[in-house]
């Protein structure tokens, strides 16, 4: 299943590309050059997350940014099961299929283990990393056990299959203030039936079935990534991933970082602060 929707182009001006990977089509952006870039995006996000950060780093940086299968407008693939660790190895196809060499990874939510699983594989190809507002290791916090447990439950999926709950309670609501109605849309719409709906629906549980890799990546990263220069950029009114409980693990984690507090921003950073956040990747890396 592909859907049916093409994006703005005043609000998504790039071109949409395509590759067919081992799980079914994923629809990617590859915009500008130089160091390149690769965006992963968290639930129940795509690739628009990050269009005003390419939009201002493209001048200057390959940007490459991905919807995994079932996000945006890449395919909903029968048999996919839609885990953390399918989402990797799709990006890792690309990845690959790209030829990237010396990336710098950006990801934000779901997107930072999803991108340091790619990178763990390929740490020799790694030259940097940008996370913000996620986590590399299984939770510990009962808030999160609580809504991925509560999240998975039967009436909570009926919710999200059927009203779309996490875009419209979750993204748009946190945003209204920041996006306009015609973004709002591009977000809507990427998600317009319970069929869509399935990869985001999968992704509350996931917070704790998803236990074995984040096991993997708390080993992989610091050994595997931990010296690469890196940029932590927190939101610092997020509820979900609060500075206090993630920041110093995320610190002690890489040797060689840079922190960068966003004070009025929630959990979607690249809404509230495309610009701070562009400004601080393009000191950090060139």
């Amino acid at each position: 299943m592909l859907i049916d929707f093409t994006p703005d182009k005043a609000l998504y001006p790039f071109e949409s590309r395509w590759f067919d990977s081992s799980a079914g089509r994923v629809h990617y952006i590859d915009e500008g050059s130089g160091i390149s870039i690769l965006f992963c995006h968290g639930s129940p996000t795509w690739s628009f997350l990050y269009r005003k950060i390419i939009g201002e780093l493209s001048d200057r940086f390959r940007c490459v940014a991905v919807d995994y299968p079932g996000f945006g407008l890449s395919e909903r693939p029968p048999g996919y099961g839609y885990t953390i660790a399918e989402h990797a190895a799709v990006v890792g196809e690309l990845v690959d299929h790209l030829g990237l060499d010396q990336f710098v990874i950006m990801g934000q939510d779901w997107g930072g283990p999803i991108g340091a699983a790619v990178g763990t594989d390929r740490a020799d190809r790694v030259r940097g990393l940008v996370l913000g507002n996620t986590l590399l290791w299984p939770t510990d916090t009962w808030p999160q056990k609580a809504f991925s447990r509560v999240m998975g439950s039967r009436p909570m999926q009926r919710q999200i299959l059927n009203n779309n709950l996490l875009v419209e309670r979750f993204l748009i609501a946190e945003l209204r203030n920041t996006i306009s109605a015609a973004e709002a849309d591009h977000y809507r719409n990427v998600q317009p039936s319970p069929e869509a709906r399935r990869g985001i629906a999968a992704m509350p549980g996931q917070i704790l079935a998803a236990r074995p890799l984040l096991e993997q990546l708390a080993t992989d990263v610091p050994a595997r990534l931990g010296a690469k220069p890196t940029l932590l950029v927190w939101g610092m009114k997020d509820m979900a991933f609060r500075a206090p409980a993630f920041l110093p693990r995320m610190r002690d984690t890489f040797t060689d970082h840079q922190v960068l507090e966003l004070p009025d921003a929630k959990h979607f950073i690249p809404e509230h602060e495309p610009g701070k956040i562009a400004e601080a990747i393009g000191r950090r890396f060139l």
